[in-house]
């Protein structure tokens, strides 16, 4: 076995980039400039990813407080309005709320209950057993929460979000109603004008709103889809994504992604003489153990990849063969018995296979999205480029 690595991640250092950079020519600067230092070979199917917020940035990709307001505004009249589901997050949603309370008269805040959908928790499951209380059936009061579980603030933020979405809200200029429910039709009792915030449910969310007799429903994902006086937009996913920017504008998802996952592969081609495959990443999905937080607040892990990276992995379960199939043999025998199964694949899919039971049945994408996002992190590291080498490798490859 001539190579001892197998797959590494690593985070590139890139300049700190604004509205205007180029992004295409910034990424073959960092990978010219590492490759310079000797800190980086290139080969074939390497696998180079950027934030989706370096390129929301350099695209100019903003809103600001009174875009949201006049979109709500227009597009749920202006008076009484449900907002459901939000997930609770200061960064991703915070700025988002102050511009709904600023486009209508009233908000009734619907929060689900244990958690949001991304796993941060408004209470504990044990306390709710205690209280008998059925969160798939109970709609409770902000009275009645606070009486059987108090005020309660995130292990990690030290924030009690029922007590700040409130006060945000009251403090834009609306009036303030908090309910929790987990079934979107219990809103329907306090307007029929509904904004519902949920990300991955949100089809369902509509579909039950509309069915239940709602006047209007819009999604999240249906704010911010065109200008608003010069605004930056996403005609996909709308406020979906986004993230503060500043106390008064949040920075969208970016758009019109595909393009430039394209150009850089090229240029990378040129640079290195290697056929890379690029990606632009967004929150990955893996959920801390404390805080209980699954991620997933983007509305897709990737916004844009070039071809290579499109599919599931097709791959061996290797202690499955050592354990079974190869069970009788050890050392160098065993190596060669493994790698000849891994040679004898024919592209074929495995799904279904005993040897390929417990391989992780998830989109490359998503995968890999994952790691891009654990390995450049979201604080002061500086790399928002990161680069993957051996990925698609197996024990086979030297």
């Amino acid at each position: 076995m001539s190579r001892m690595l197998g797959t590494v991640s690593m985070g590139l250092r890139a300049p700190i980039i604004r509205q205007g950079d180029d992004i295409s020519q910034i990424m073959i600067d960092c990978v010219r400039q590492a490759m310079e230092s000797g800190e980086l070979t290139p080969r074939d199917r390497d696998v180079v990813a950027m934030t989706e917020a370096i390129v929301a940035r350099a695209q100019g990709n903003y809103a600001t407080v009174e875009d949201i307001a006049n979109d709500v505004r227009a597009k749920l009249g202006g008076e009484t309005v449900g907002v459901i589901f939000p997930i609770l997050s200061r960064n991703r949603f915070a700025i988002c709320l102050r511009g709904i309370a600023k486009g209508c008269k009233k908000v009734v805040l619907m929060l689900s209950y244990p958690s949001d959908e991304v796993g941060n928790h408004l209470v504990d499951w044990d306390l709710m057993d205690k209280h008998n209380v059925d969160p798939y059936r109970d709609v409770l009061s902000e009275e009645k929460y606070r009486e059987l579980f108090g005020y309660l603030k995130h292990p990690f933020t030290g924030v009690d979000y029922v007590e700040y979405y409130g006060n945000l809200i009251r403090e834009c200029g609306a009036e303030c109603e908090i309910i929790f429910a987990n079934a979107p039709q219990a809103i329907l009792k306090y307007t029929k004008n509904v904004l519902n915030c949920d990300i991955h449910t949100r089809e369902r969310t509509k579909r039950l709103l509309k069915a239940g007799g709602a006047e209007r429903v819009v999604g999240l994902d249906e704010i911010m889809t065109a200008p608003v006086n010069g605004s930056g937009y996403n005609e996909h996913y709308g406020l979906l994504g986004s993230n503060k920017s500043t106390e008064e504008t949040v920075k969208l998802f970016p758009r019109d992604c595909q393009d430039l996952v394209l150009n850089i592969q090229k240029k990378l081609l040129e640079l290195t003489g290697k056929h890379m495959e690029v990606m632009v990443y967004g929150d990955g999905a893996f959920k801390d153990p404390v805080g209980k937080i699954w991620e997933l607040a983007d509305p897709v892990v990737s916004p844009a990849y070039t071809p290579g990276l499109e599919g599931t992995p097709n791959e061996l379960k290797l202690k499955y063969l050592a354990d079974n199939d190869f069970a009788g043999l050890s050392g160098q025998e065993l190596q060669d018995a493994i790698k000849s199964r891994i040679q004898d694949k024919d592209g074929s899919s495995l799904v279904g296979q005993m040897a390929a039971q417990g391989t992780t049945p998830r989109r490359l994408t998503d995968l890999i999205g994952s790691l891009c996002d654990l390995t450049s992190g979201s604080g002061d590291k500086g790399t928002p480029i990161v680069y993957i080498q051996g990925y698609f490798d197996n024990y086979t490859n030297d």
